[in-house]
């Protein structure tokens, strides 16, 4: 481990090479986040320049490179007719402080990643999957759900344009509404905590979704309508990576006490669906949501089996997005319908919600962007709630409010990127710190260096619970 951050950190010390470097663009105020006016395919792909030389005989030039090696599968692909991209990445990370009931590395695996996409002239298949070691989780059984084992299944899609103004996509795919930066309300498309919390990539936050996604187009009012036919469920803390307070022992746990679920998965009956209704008006990106399945996370108790489980939720949303002040503001407002419990009395079921984001980005200096949010979650029949508690049990407060703060700065030509994000509830009294620094040694080459830091006054509430969580990771990727 240490000769591995060492490696590490010589790539950041280390003065970067004028030749082959392309420093990357700003990332100004990440205006990419707009909504999509639609899925445009891929054109077609042609000829990627000349071929690499062939290699000698053996015995009369010597073994052939990683480049030449890559050279030729590219020129392969290209008479196939296939784009393929990819990379290969280790990363390492440990635990900051003891923890009785998890392992003292909290990342420690070996991926690589490979993407594959051709057009068939009807449409555009991609096939997307990551083969994993993982020593840490050391559980090699292929689980596509939860993302366990040695394959990951990213994506395995179909996209095609049945009319002019539909777009249709089928099968494993990623998906993503909203306007948050790292908040989540109106987005019920599965996330990966575990992920997130123990430093893998940041796009590893997002799971994949089994699903079918129909995309209307007009110059009124545009439409997006997911199906999926099957529950997906968040990848959720359940103790095999990271502790959490366990409300039945009041205590802290882990791997002492893994979580297990009663999980929906009838095809077609424990189905979910969701719209997306959105428009540009003037200079505002305006969205209305609709969301009706389950909670993604367990957010109840099966009082016969004691399995946690995920009850029925039906949500409705709006968002709005415009520039202002030279920056970017957006607002956004959900509300979950907890179907299972109406009356907020029932303690085996999550309460209803009312939630609230508002935020705002803006370049404050060449090369240096900041971002503020406000988060709100309001419990309704907070009375009802209150009443159903059991003596000694912590209770939530009516209004939780959290702040979030995110600053980024490229230096060294634009090749290093230095990020913090920071969570903060004021009344739980908790946080979470997420430093990272990135490097791009060369076109291909990109190392990493962060950390994921939990704290609060209470071992209970959100983040609290966490703390013995907090860890330091590194990482070394090669793309291609």
């Amino acid at each position: 481990m240490r000769n591995t951050l060492f490696a590490i950190l010589v790539l950041f010390v280390a003065p970067a090479s004028a030749s082959g470097l392309v420093p990357p663009l700003p990332d100004g105020l990440q205006e990419s986040k707009k909504q999509e006016t639609r899925e445009t395919p891929a054109l077609p792909l042609g000829p990627r320049g000349a071929k690499a030389p062939p290699s000698l005989p053996p015995g009369l030039g010597g073994e052939q490179s990683g480049d030449d090696r890559l050279a030729d599968v590219e020129s392969w692909a290209d008479k196939l007719g296939i784009h393929f991209s990819g990379f290969g990445e280790v990363r390492a990370g440990l635990r900051l402080q003891n923890d009785p009931h998890e392992k003292a590395a909290s990342i420690g695996e070996a991926r690589f990643q490979l993407s594959l996409e051709k057009d068939l002239g009807v449409g555009i298949a991609t096939l997307t999957t990551d083969a994993v070691f993982d020593p840490v989780l050391d559980d090699h059984q292929i689980n596509l759900e939860t993302g366990n084992g040695w394959i990951d299944l990213r994506e395995a899609s179909f996209l095609m344009r049945p009319t002019s103004f539909a777009d249709l996509k089928i099968g494993r795919q990623t998906l993503t509404w909203g306007t948050g930066d790292l908040l989540f309300i109106n987005d019920m498309f599965p996330k990966d905590w575990n992920a997130f919390f123990i430093g893998r990539d940041e796009e590893y936050l997002k799971a994949p979704s089994d699903a079918l996604k129909l995309s209307l187009f007009s110059e009124i009012v545009n439409l997006d309508m997911v199906y999926t036919p099957r529950f997906d469920a968040d990848r959720y803390i359940d103790g095999k990576r990271l502790s959490y307070f366990n409300t039945s022992l009041s205590s802290p746990a882990g791997q002492n006490a893994i979580v297990v679920v009663d999980r929906p998965s009838d095809w077609f009956s424990d189905d979910e669906l969701a719209f997306r209704l959105y428009r540009n008006i003037g200079n505002a990106e305006v969205a209305l949501y609709y969301y009706g399945g389950f909670w993604k996370s367990p957010a109840g108790q099966n009082q016969a089996t004691g399995l946690a489980r995920f009850p029925r939720l039906r949500s409705y949303g709006i968002s709005v997005r415009r520039p202002i002040l030279g920056g970017i503001a957006h607002t956004e407002i959900g509300y979950y319908d907890s179907l299972e419990d109406s009356t907020g009395a029932n303690i085996f079921t999550a309460n209803s919600e009312l939630r609230l984001l508002i935020g705002y980005e803006h370049e404050l200096a060449p090369d240096l962007t900041g971002a503020a949010q406000y988060y709100q979650e309001r419990l309704a029949s907070y009375a009802s709630y209150i009443g159903s508690l059991p003596v000694g049990t912590p209770a939530r407060d009516k209004i939780r409010h959290v702040l979030t703060a995110r600053l980024t700065k490229l230096s060294m030509n634009q090749t290093v990127t230095w990020s913090l994000f920071f969570y903060y509830s004021p009344n739980d009294g908790d946080g979470y710190f997420r430093p990272k620094v990135s490097r791009k040694v060369t076109d291909n080459w990109t190392a990493e260096i962060g950390a994921n830091i939990f704290f609060g006054a209470e071992q209970y509430t959100f983040f609290g619970q966490f703390a013995r969580n907090s860890n330091g990771f590194v990482s070394l990727r090669r793309g291609f």
